[in-house]
């Protein structure tokens, strides 16, 4: 009992996350991840890995929509039948698995200029230049090397670099145009603006710019979207968008509503209760729920809450906000603590968020494992337990009932 009584003390006031720990796990992470690659390369042939997977298994949609983009088939990139035989045409293979391709033809502006590359090549620029921009735009919210290492080493972005994916550049452009917002909103408006081509990321965007009454980087994000719209009509013309708009239905219904991409993948409260049998209808209106409490809540803490604070609520809303994100996502998890732990170090650490902070942290690891075996959804889990501190903070150091109260607008 009398060792019982300093560990739950520890848990509290998190004193078990110190440097030396951080710094032992984080670099045990990292090694990891690194033989971890060392080993799928060792075993690949060509650009399939040992099981015939693709090597970064979802950048293979991205990479054959490139390829058909500049082969004078951008159109015929959102036709999956066709997006699937050019897959299988460049990794030479009948039997590759197929990735479809779901993106706003925004996102094939990168995957034009990545395809005129080798796929490996391709793949390794592309995670490695997002990757580098996810962890400099991390230490940017955090100085200091030991943000270098954690965020390297962090289990999200273990699960991204696995599939190739850019979570990395969605939590560069969301984090750094968060973390610009008051100083430069021009710049962090551009920045957010470029969401649209991860349009699920970005609804709640207007929502927060003009609940904080920044209408530069309201107006700011509105140039960088439509100028990326006006980019892709010059190229390619309507036919792209036409395209993207008529896949939106089998999109929602394959990919989302039936979950045939894994309803453990999926963080969102629209997989949680699908995945314990829910109906459709039962699971839009619990997300639907979900969706408008979080963006209120962010919505609070971008008018009254500190920039850190308000970045924190902001990358957890934009989780939590739509049906379809999926576990490589959490890189934007790993934006939200980071601004909250530099928030901890400007203003002192409330109770239990060190401890809680850390398991988010970890939540990725085996999050996906967990679910599939429990039907209990942890990664979801952290977002929302992460958000709930952000808020806790709002309340508690920002006085945010207090502040609504005094505002003039609130009369």
């Amino acid at each position: 009992m009398l060792r019982a009584v300093p560990m739950w003390n520890g848990l509290v006031n998190g004193q078990w996350v110190d440097a030396r720990r951080v710094r032992g796990v984080c670099t045990l992470l990292l090694a990891t991840n690194v033989l971890t690659w060392i080993a799928l390369l060792a075993t690949a042939h060509g650009t399939l890995d040992w099981m015939g997977r693709p090597i970064g298994t979802d950048f293979s949609d991205v990479y054959a929509a490139g390829w058909m983009a500049d082969h004078g088939r951008a159109a015929a990139a959102w036709i999956w039948p066709e997006h699937y035989r050019v897959q299988q045409m460049l990794h030479h293979d009948r039997a590759v698995p197929f990735y479809g391709w779901h993106y706003p033809p925004p996102f094939l502006l990168i995957a034009s200029i990545l395809a005129t590359l080798p796929y490996l090549a391709a793949l390794a620029i592309w995670q490695g230049t997002t990757f580098a921009a996810a962890v400099t735009t991390a230490r940017a919210i955090v100085p200091g090397s030991r943000t270098i290492l954690v965020a390297l080493a962090a289990p999200a972005a273990f699960v991204c670099l696995g599939h190739g994916q850019n979570a990395f550049l969605t939590a560069s452009l969301l984090g750094g145009g968060l973390l610009l917002l008051d100083r430069k909103p021009w710049t962090a408006g551009l920045l957010l603006g470029c969401l649209i081509y991860k349009p699920q990321f970005a609804v709640l965007l207007p929502v927060l710019l003009i609940a904080a009454g920044n209408w530069r980087a309201f107006f700011g994000a509105a140039v960088s979207s439509l100028a990326l719209v006006a980019i892709t009509l010059a190229i390619w013309g309507w036919p792209v968008w036409q395209a993207f708009l008529d896949s939106l239905p089998i999109t929602r219904h394959i990919v989302i509503e039936t979950g045939q991409t894994g309803w453990e993948k999926i963080i969102s409260a629209f997989a949680a209760v699908r995945a314990l049998g829910a109906s459709i209808p039962v699971a839009y209106a619990v997300q639907g729920a979900i969706s408008t409490l979080s963006i209120a809540g962010a919505a609070v803490a971008a008018r009254w809450a500190s920039p850190a604070v308000r970045g924190a609520a902001a990358c957890c809303a934009a989780l939590l906000s739509t049906p379809y994100a999926l576990d490589y996502d959490l890189v934007i998890l790993g934006s939200a603590i980071t601004f909250l732990v530099a928030d901890g170090r400007a203003r002192g650490w409330l109770s239990w968020e060190k401890s809680l902070l850390a398991l988010a942290y970890a939540a990725p690891l085996f999050g996906r494992t967990f679910a599939a075996l429990t039907l209990v959804p942890l990664n979801w889990i952290a977002v929302v337990a992460t958000f709930a501190l952000a808020l806790r903070r709002a309340i508690v150091l920002d006085g945010v009932g207090a502040a609504a109260r005094r505002s003039p607008s609130a009369s």
